[in-house]
């Protein structure tokens, strides 16, 4: 009997359905030399990369199994362009990457394929909100990172991001006319209490979500995981009945909710396992990308926890 992947039920109708804002699924995803031509989306922070910057063993080697059956996997994730290369280089990842949140889609090489850049003047409003609550806040340019004070947050960040920090004497002359995107980085608390202040504020104007407890990435309205993931599969002729998306943090929820089938780590907010729709792999580091890949190659069950 042909293993088979319970996804979200939905109607054929809604094939033809506009896909901005809506989830739509395919009843089943079968294993079968089809699927494996298939796309699998990987996160990188929380899902591939533990907090202390390791890779588990066994999901390099799973990655490297998924594309010598014929799958794409590619990189999705909030990090810059530079931050993000070397861990697809050790994945042994050669498609182009979903940097920025979405914003940006390149090829390994740097070449710009996507770019949906935050407005200027969009973004000095928000560097100003920022001032005026003693927040720290980042930009970048030319895949540099940029702040106006040397702060612990943004060195910290720079350390755990892999780029050096740049301090600008004025935002509003170093930033071009977009920023791929923008970071508030502050204590969890802070940062829960400004996520829904934030969408409210500039509703229409920007996307925002968390990465982490400590991080809150704003991008413009059109730029989220899901539109970069939908660019590439397009750009690749890879249908959105055979994509996979895995992540942990609420920034993933969109491209959680678009492919065909979802995927949430066990620590991911319970918001983004319900948008998986229970279909929940464990913590990054323990192996759990490599027993998602199993399932998908028809070399083990999928192995979705228990919902808590």
């Amino acid at each position: 009997m042909r293993r088979r992947l319970q996804t979200r039920a939905s109607s054929v109708s809604e094939r033809g359905r506009s896909l901005a804002g809506r989830s739509r699924r395919v009843p089943f995803l079968t294993v079968t030399s089809e699927w494996r031509t298939g796309l699998l989306a990987l996160d990188l922070d929380g899902t591939v990369l533990t907090p202390d910057l390791q890779i588990d063993p066994r999901d390099i080697a799973a990655v490297g199994r998924a594309q010598a059956a014929g799958m794409t996997v590619v990189v999705c994730t909030g990090r810059p362009f530079p931050g993000a290369l070397s861990w697809a280089k050790r994945l042994g990842l050669k498609r182009a990457l979903i940097c920025y949140q979405g914003a940006q889609v390149r090829s390994p090489d740097g070449e710009m394929l996507l770019d949906r850049g935050l407005e200027h003047d969009v973004a000095m409003e928000i560097v100003r909100f920022c001032r005026q609550r003693d927040l720290h806040v980042q930009a970048y340019r030319n895949d540099e990172l940029i702040v106006e004070r040397d702060r612990e947050e943004g060195r910290n960040y720079a350390r755990h991001a892999g780029m050096p920090i740049h301090i600008v004497p004025d935002l509003d002359q170093a930033m071009g006319a977009t920023t791929p995107k923008m970071v508030i980085i502050a204590q969890p608390p802070v940062i829960e209490e400004l996520l829904p202040e934030v969408r409210t504020r500039w509703e229409g104007r920007i996307y925002a979500a968390t990465s982490s407890t400590t991080y809150l990435e704003i991008t413009s309205p059109g730029a989220d995981k899901r539109a970069g993931l939908s660019f590439l599969c397009e750009r690749l002729g890879i249908p959105r009945e055979r994509t996979v998306a895995v992540g942990d943090g609420r920034n993933d929820q969109p491209m959680i909710e678009w492919a065909a089938l979802g995927v949430a780590m066990g620590t991911a907010p319970p918001e983004v396992v319900a948008s998986a729709h229970g279909h929940s792999i464990g913590a990054a580091g323990t192996g759990a990308i490599a027993r998602l890949i199993a399932g998908l190659l028809g070399e083990a069950p999928m192995p979705w926890e228990e919902a808590a």
